[in-house]
């Protein structure tokens, strides 16, 4: 029998995917896998119609999300997983870092505006198609009216965070974002430690302790676009302390072309005992409780 391939990590159309959540469904079974999680950005939105075309394909989905958290330095998301989407308390935390979002909008369309782009707020709104609007949705219309030729030169030059064009999103800190996820009986993983930026393992170590005083349980090891023996050494610090080990590949579609879905930049394949392993704590915890 062939080794069940997942992907716990993917965006869809209700974020900054460029996937519609039931393309997304018919990607991942194409691509082999037998489970994906839908994290979609600050937002469940896109979840149950993933499940519900995974339910046709016979493609298991599990509901996630990744929550943006206030971090310097670098860039901190945390990932919640089965979480109870109908929890009002959770939703209105969701909202709130959403608001946010949009209070930021129109001040980086200002910015462009300044440094002589022509691009307005319904000029990036088309790119979303009716999702949370996301950097990625900027570069699309700075793309289409050619003021540059890829995402990744939008993201280098402007939209990064010593971008010409960044304004700060308004967020929750991490210890809020991991209590929310908790406390709307979901299990709090940490995205891509690569992204926190730290000068060394020591520290992102740091980070990962005082994370799990709030209620952290797992760190997402294989990231598609950390490299392999990074993603070990990250897999050994969560084993260490007891945490679960997960890995996605960040999938967003055009704007990371270079990210596969199921596989990421380095051809992981990422195996189903991950999402084992996350279903018996889950079910350990609920005996305990």
């Amino acid at each position: 029998m062939p080794e069940l391939r997942i992907d716990l990590h993917t965006h869809t159309t209700a974020s900054d995917g460029s996937f519609a959540p039931k393309d997304l469904a018919k990607a991942a079974k194409e691509a082999g896998l037998s489970a994906i999680a839908v994290c979609d950005h600050d937002t469940t939105a896109g979840v149950r119609e993933t499940q519900m075309a995974g339910q046709e394909l016979g493609l298991e989905v599990v509901p996630g999300v990744e929550i943006s958290a206030l971090y310097a330095g670098g860039t901190m998301h945390i990932l919640g997983y089965y979480c109870d989407m109908e929890n009002p308390g959770f939703q209105a935390d969701l909202q709130c870092i959403l608001d946010g979002r949009n209070n930021r909008n129109p001040r980086i369309i200002a910015r462009l505006n300044e440094l002589g782009m022509e691009i307005s707020l319904e000029d990036v709104e088309r790119e979303a198609g009716g999702g949370v609007l996301g950097r990625p949705h900027f570069a699309r219309a700075m793309m289409k009216k050619g003021y540059i030729k890829t995402v990744q030169e939008a993201f280098d030059e402007y939209l990064a965070s010593n971008g010409k064009a960044f304004v700060p999103k308004e967020v929750y800190p991490p210890q809020k974002c991991v209590e929310a996820i908790v406390a709307a009986g979901g299990t709090a993983v940490l995205a891509h430690p690569k992204q926190l930026r730290r000068k060394s393992q020591a520290e992102i170590e740091a980070v990962v302790d005082e994370l799990m005083q709030y209620g952290l349980q797992g760190v997402e090891a294989i990231h598609g676009d950390c490299e392999p023996e990074t993603a070990e050494v990250y897999d050994a610090m969560a084993r260490k302390r007891g945490l679960l080990v997960t890995g996605g590949s960040d999938f967003h579609g055009i704007s990371k072309p270079d990210i596969h879905l199921g596989r990421g930049r380095f051809d992981y394949k990422i195996p189903y005992a991950y999402l084992e392993a996350l279903k018996e704590r889950r079910a350990a915890a609920s005996t305990t409780s």
